[in-house]
């Protein structure tokens, strides 16, 4: 007695369900299949900006007073985390470690009005990633209830070799938000993960201009 194969049983069942459904019915079946298929893959982003390859650097990072007033450890998490992940990404030739910068940084507090290329010398690397973090707040001016997460700045690269030390190679900004629902209050979400995922998120984004990476497609920030 023969029997049908599993795989030719399967086949048998598809062709007649798109049959019952007709065809305007099967081009949304498929189309909605497609769509849950791009929304849950990847894509693969190049660096915009590659010349930290083979290069030495050190990540510097500004935030206002308000900003480090509110947020003492932002600059610091920012810091060892930017650093981290270049290092371990960007191929570059050696980094300075970020507790060496930060504490340079402090030591130093007139680094701000010296050139990134001049301040590169200083620190003895090819390149100064330079991150400005302009905005940081976990909710809006006179709502301190519920969350509206912003977190934004300029990410610059600063070029040891540029005949103007006060001109950067590269500039972009970002700019991120959290959580990704309105309304959401401390009832939802601790404040410490608002901050947590805020500063990951834009750290993420500053980073990944440096080396090549996949983001998932549905990605909110």
């Amino acid at each position: 007695m023969l029997t049908t194969p599993r795989r030719s049983l399967a086949t048998l069942a598809l062709a007649a369900s798109l049959f019952v459904l007709g065809g305007c019915q099967v081009g949304q079946l498929i189309g909605g299949m497609a769509g849950s298929a791009e929304r849950q893959g990847k894509t693969e982003f190049k660096p915009k900006y590659t010349k930290l390859q083979d290069k030495s650097f050190a990540v510097i990072v500004a935030a206002d007073r308000s900003i480090q007033s509110e947020f003492p450890d932002i600059v610091t998490i920012t810091t060892f985390e930017m650093t981290k992940r270049l290092a371990e990404n960007a191929g570059s030739s050696g980094v300075l470690p970020a507790a060496e910068v930060l504490r340079y940084q402090s030591q130093h507090p007139g680094w701000v009005a010296k050139p990134l290329g001049e301040l590169a010398k200083t620190l003895g690397v090819d390149r100064v990633v330079y991150v400005d973090l302009q905005d940081f707040r976990m909710t809006d001016p006179g709502n301190p209830y519920v969350y509206t997460g912003v977190a934004s700045g300029v990410v610059h690269v600063a070029e040891v070799e540029s005949e103007v030390a006060s001109e950067f190679a590269f500039g972009k900004d970002v700019r991120v938000k959290y959580p990704d629902m309105t309304g959401m209050s401390s009832a939802q979400i601790p404040r410490a993960e608002v901050f947590s995922e805020l500063a990951r998120r834009f750290i993420e984004r500053s980073a990944w201009m440096f080396y090549s990476h996949e983001e998932p497609n549905a990605i909110k920030y």
